[in-house]
């Protein structure tokens, strides 16, 4: 049987390895791992021009929108708060390129972290751009519960309160066109966001690949491996992402 093949975005940042120092385009290791682990091919997405975003969608099974910089406030209508870290324009605009084209064809969409604020913010939705208690320090993960909302997607994925993997200071505030929460917090933070059905659109606000649970990127692998079987299906609620 054919593995799906799965873009996740990267990162473009300056880096260091062996003798080198430049700007790369890096992903850590653990989000491909976490994608062969699950049964899918794993295809790094750099920021590119969005123009493209739609072809290359084409290509994929699946996509993952993995983590990193703060959205840039400007995407959601908002002035930037003091800690809100610099933008990533580049990815910003790459990625919500991506998003929209994930969603117009019904290619199955993971967001990680940032991936889930992009999708939110894709549909129209605003980001709370600081709280406070999740995370635990500067480079450190730190882990809290989520509780599954009953009958959801994710609740399908992951049914029972589950103790994640989290690194992030921003979160959901007001939810985009169609989506629905799926996971919240102890302290009330959205911690998963998911459209409705015939679209498998689906954001955690912790880093899975940082865990032992594989199984939110094991969902998205089988919904692409159906994808890859049964061909597209037309998706009529993605007129969401053109703004309908």
């Amino acid at each position: 049987m054919t593995k799906p093949l799965i873009g996740v975005t990267t990162y473009l940042d300056q880096a260091r390895w062996g003798v080198w120092d430049m700007p790369a385009a890096l992903l850590p290791a653990r989000y491909p791992q976490l994608v062969q682990a699950s049964g899918g091919l794993a295809v790094m997405l750099p920021p590119d021009d969005p123009s493209a975003a739609a072809g290359v969608v084409a290509r994929l099974d699946g996509l993952v929108v993995a983590g990193g910089a703060d959205v840039e406030p400007v995407r959601y209508g908002a002035a930037p708060d003091p800690r809100t870290g610099p933008p990533a324009r580049a990815r910003d605009a790459w990625e919500l390129a991506l998003v929209e084209a994930a969603l117009a064809s019904g290619v199955p969409l993971l967001g990680i972290c940032r991936g889930m604020q992009l999708l939110n913010v894709a549909l129209g939705g605003t980001l709370v751009q600081h709280l406070d208690g999740h995370v635990e320090s500067v480079g450190v993960i730190g882990r809290h519960r989520v509780e599954p909302v009953p009958g959801t997607l994710y609740a399908s994925l992951v049914p029972e309160p589950a103790s994640v993997p989290t690194y992030h200071h921003q979160a959901v505030d007001r939810l985009g066109r169609g989506l629905t929460a799926s996971a919240y917090a102890e302290d009330g933070t959205v911690e998963a966001v998911e459209l409705a059905e015939p679209v498998w659109a689906l954001g955690v606000q912790w880093h899975p690949e940082m865990g032992e649970d594989p199984r939110v990127m094991e969902g998205l692998v089988r919904a692409a491996s159906s994808e890859t079987a049964a061909g597209r299906n037309d998706a009529p609620a993605l007129a969401h992402a053109a703004g309908a």
